[in-house]
């Protein structure tokens, strides 16, 4: 079917609803008027009918830009209609903002460059000695034109990728390849993920695939940490931080530790915690006020006060996971942690649990040196490895392999961390004889625990393959695979090494 009868496929889905063919000022009540199933089923049409619209509208930006550019002065597209640039005519006839305005023109500009390599395609017919190559984020233009990807969701991985290196030794083709493939494997995953697990998983992939670069970016954020203070006309003073990535995450921590309670916490604790928990549920202080408040006490607090003292039983703290050689070599390096550059760097990356924060390799060894390891055993998979135990619940040990394995509630489209999680056992403690296994665990938020336990959901496991999420008995929907949201996956499927993981 052509694009302008997928269009008009979309809208004759949706005039089946008489109760939305009404004036739009009586749109609101037509809508309340749909039942469940109608309301769900509308939504979807109009989700998959603005795809297609999204579709040319990214397209006609990418013309846009392409013929308003610097070289064409006044007489550029944009130009010739009082704008001084594509984005200013994307934002001022759409409306939206300006964020949103230089997505859509990027994300046009990559569709754009991907048509012109399928010409150049034509011409190497033609002319075989052409040197023209295909940029390595074609994959993701057509992924878009295909409905596979958003255009929200491409512009997260081209951002997250980035652009491939120029690496000594090492052939121009074969690295743009590897990105190239990287995009494809993160196009794959896209409709199983959030457009902000798919951006960490980006990066993720990146910092995987070159090592060597993520020791610039850290030095760039690094760099750029600042915190400034300003007084409003009203006289309230402001702040505004700018962290470095390692702060970043060692403060998200601090806020978890003591607001878990309110943003739905593990509800397995002890009495105590319990009851602190119960304390600061109720408390009238919003979560904002209760994060300025608990800042306020850590400064006046300092480093006399114990950890307790000021944001409870729970320890903040950061945890980064790398793979042991992951630079390239086996039993490389100090403590066998792989290959270093000439700069005496490790060659390797290092990721918080939820993978939304990573380091090169020099934090890596200050980290070694100022908190030690802990070693997580895995099979060639990525399968944590552990004996059966008698306790009912997971140990701490356990959990840290699961916080590895698993980087978060895995119900899918949930972006809750692993401190926010609880240890689900697949196989029912007292029903099914189940064991405390770290291969029948599985991590879930509160909510998605209790809602699995509710509504007649059941995750399985056949042997070591993939977790299963099988709907309630009568739905007829087939089981839903569960990925990890730990960054360390891409370890395990990597993009094919050509030569990416090696010393040169």
């Amino acid at each position: 079917m052509s694009f302008i009868g997928d269009l008009r496929d979309g809208v004759d889905r949706l005039a089946q609803f008489a109760e939305l063919d009404c004036e739009a000022t009586t749109l609101a009540a037509g809508a309340s008027a749909l039942s469940d199933a109608s309301v769900r089923e509308a939504f979807t049409a109009v989700a998959d009918l603005s795809r297609h619209v999204q579709k040319l509208e990214v397209a006609l930006a990418g013309v846009i830009a392409r013929r308003s550019t610097r070289a064409a002065g006044h007489a550029g597209l944009a130009q010739t209609g009082g704008f001084r640039t594509p984005v200013q005519m994307v934002q001022e006839i759409t409306g939206i903002p300006r964020s949103e305005a230089i997505r859509v023109v990027k994300v046009g500009e990559t569709l754009a460059e991907g048509a012109d390599a399928e010409g150049s395609r034509v011409v190497d017919d033609v002319l075989p000695g052409s040197d023209a190559r295909r940029p390595w984020h074609e994959p993701l233009g057509a992924a878009l034109l295909a409905g596979s990807i958003t255009h929200a969701q491409l512009d997260v991985i081209r951002r997250g990728l980035g652009e491939p290196p120029l690496i000594e030794g090492r052939a121009e083709d074969d690295v743009v390849e590897v990105w190239r493939v990287a995009a494809a494997q993160l196009i794959d995953e896209a409709p199983r993920c959030t457009v902000e697990d798919l951006s960490a998983s980006a990066r993720a992939v990146r910092d995987a695939i070159d090592p060597a670069g993520a020791e610039a970016r850290w030095a760039e954020h690094y760099q750029a940490r600042s915190f400034r203070m300003r007084i409003d006309a009203d006289g309230r003073t402001h702040g505004h931080i700018v962290f470095d990535d390692v702060t970043a995450a060692f403060w998200q921590s601090v806020m978890d530790a003591a607001l878990r309670p309110r943003r739905g916490g593990p509800r397995f604790v002890s009495a105590d915690e319990a009851a602190q928990a119960q304390q600061l549920s109720e408390d009238p202080r919003t979560n904002e006020q209760l994060a300025f408040d608990l800042l306020a006490d850590l400064v006046r607090a300092g480093a006399t006060a114990e950890a307790k003292d000021v944001f409870g039983t729970k320890q903040a703290g950061v945890r980064f996971v790398t793979i042991r050689g992951a630079g390239g070599t086996r039993g490389g390096g100090a403590g066998g942690l792989g290959a270093r550059d000439a700069f005496g760097r490790l060659l390797a990356v290092a990721h918080t649990e939820d993978g939304r924060v990573s380091v090169p390799g020099s934090v890596i060894d200050r980290m070694v040196c100022e908190t030690g390891v802990v070693p997580v055993t895995v099979d060639s998979c990525g399968n944590p490895l552990d004996v059966g135990r008698e306790s009912r619940l997971f140990t701490p040990a356990q959990r840290t392999a699961l916080a590895v394995r698993d980087g978060g509630c895995m119900w899918p489209g949930c972006d809750r961390p692993p401190l926010y999680c609880e240890a689900h056992h697949i196989d029912e403690w007292c029903a099914d004889g189940g064991r405390t296994d770290i291969d029948r665990g599985i991590l879930l938020c509160a909510y998605h625990h209790v809602h699995l336990h509710l509504t007649g959901w059941k995750i399985v496991r056949e042997g070591q393959g993939a977790f299963l999420l099988v709907p309630p008995p009568g739905e007829g929907s087939p089981p839903i695979e569960l990925r990890s949201k730990a960054p360390l996956r891409w370890m395990f499927d990597p993009p094919p090494r050509t030569g990416w993981r090696t010393a040169a």
